[in-house]
């Protein structure tokens, strides 16, 4: 019997990007040609091993970090580990397998691991966790610079500055770049970090993308506005991993399962489940007591994902008084919560993931982004999809109408459409053929 290649998958380091990895590992490991190998940070490793089963079909193996054993490190922190201290293992790893490797996927994001594949002599893929659209906005870097949209350090020349990425979708502004998180230095330090993916990824021949077409226009004609060269070829693979993952969830947090019981004592469509990510702080303190009071005058059922680093902004004995209509946990089964009958809608910061999974679940979003892609993915939800309201504030009389409006006979009906045109038989099998495609190009 041949003995399988080893296909290497290496996700940026956060829970957003680990688990459509994980996904997409557990599909290709299905397909039984190739045997995926995911490679991780040791402090990433160390969580979810553990929950890695035999029967997954997946192997795990750690990379050194250097970070040791301290808190979750920062955006920086790990930009610094993934320049310096994960390379020299990953080049050892592929040089230890030879010709055993047939190709390095690699998120974007963790574009250190393209230039190692190159060294090495080994193919490589990209993959992209986000939406389509998001790729092609960063992607058009140097033509907004070249145009004087943003400068050389991308910041906005004017933040009303309209982008177009194709005549057919929503009109986009220079404050919904998604390098625009922080103080102006940390802007440009994840500006010069975005410009070096991008000039990497131009040795890409694939491009995996955990999105979906909802376009009338061939992907070859979406950059049709900007003046943009060496692309990969973009196979979109999001409603295949989002439904064919494993059997259970991996996290890096411990959920709270207890919350699906108080589902099932209450009534249809009454639930609002709340959740701004995990990536960043999510709104502050200020915030967090102006969503709590809100909710608290509503007097609606709700179940709030909120970690104890960010409950000091919950008034005193909050917790108790409201656990007679809500509930707030440090971590939830998302995907099991958003499917039960119970929940109405969710208050989201727009996350890719976590819009995948409404739409997957046919659940209204209200929405609230707060950096990064979530803008872009807000402007999508709220003006192409029209399947959820963005609000600005917390206050009572704005949660209610954007509640009021969400809950429109005329949003039920378009994320009906939505969900079967992506979930449905056609979506699935597009994805399917998609990644058949690159596998065999893989010549294993």
């Amino acid at each position: 019997m041949i003995e399988k290649k080893n296909i290497i998958l290496i996700p940026y380091p956060a829970q957003g990007h680990v688990t459509p990895m994980l996904k997409l590992a557990a599909v290709i490991a299905g397909l039984g040609r190739l045997r995926p190998v995911l490679l991780t940070p040791e402090f990433i490793h160390r969580r979810i091993s553990p929950q890695i089963r035999p029967g997954d079909g997946v192997l795990c193996l750690p990379l050194p970090d250097g970070l040791g054993d301290s808190a979750p490190p920062d955006f920086f922190a790990v930009e610094r580990a993934m320049e310096e201290s994960m390379p020299p293992a990953l080049e050892g790893l592929l040089q230890e397998m030879g010709g055993g490797v047939a190709c390095v996927v690699a998120d974007l994001l963790a574009s250190w691991a393209v230039e190692v594949a190159r060294r090495c002599g080994v193919e490589a893929a990209g993959f992209w966790p986000a939406m389509h659209a998001t790729y092609r906005l960063v992607a058009a870097i140097p033509h907004l610079v070249r145009t004087g949209v943003i400068s050389e350090n991308g910041c906005p020349r004017n933040p009303s500055d309209p982008i177009s990425l194709s005549s057919h979708e929503p009109i986009l502004t220079t404050s919904d770049l998604p390098w625009l998180i922080g103080s102006s230095k940390a802007r440009i330090s994840r500006f010069k970090f975005w410009t070096r993916t991008i000039e990497r990824s131009k040795t890409l021949k694939f491009l995996l993308i955990n999105t979906f077409s909802d376009e009338s226009e061939p992907l070859t004609q979406q950059l049709i506005k900007f003046d943009i060269k060496d692309l990969p070829q973009i196979l979109e693979i999001g409603p295949l991993i989002m439904q064919a993952a494993t059997t259970h969830s991996t996290t890096f947090w411990e959920e709270d399962s207890s919350c699906l019981d108080w589902l099932d004592e209450q009534h249809v469509g009454s639930v609002m489940y709340i959740s701004f990510g995990s990536w960043v702080s999510p709104i502050g303190e200020a915030k967090v007591q102006s969503l709590a009071s809100t909710l608290e005058a509503l007097r609606r059922p709700f179940i709030w994902v909120l970690g104890p680093a960010w409950r000091r902004g919950l008034p005193d004995g909050y917790v108790k008084r409201v656990s007679v209509y809500g509930r707030i946990v440090e971590w939830a089964p998302q995907v099991e919560v958003l499917r039960h009958s119970a929940v109405g809608f969710y208050l989201t910061h727009c996350g890719w993931n976590s819009t995948m999974e409404a739409i997957q679940c046919k659940k209204l979003l209200l929405c609230y982004p707060i950096a990064g892609d979530q803008l872009l993915n807000c402007v999508y939800i709220t003006t192409k999809w029209k399947i959820g309201v963005k609000i600005e504030r917390f206050g009572i009389e704005e949660v209610e109408n954007g509640i009021r409006k969400v809950e429109d006979e005329k949003f039920r009906g378009r994320i009906e459409k939505l969900n079967e045109k992506l979930f449905g038989k056609e979506g699935s099998s597009k994805a399917m053929a998609n990644l058949t495609t690159f596998i065999k190009d893989l010549n294993t």
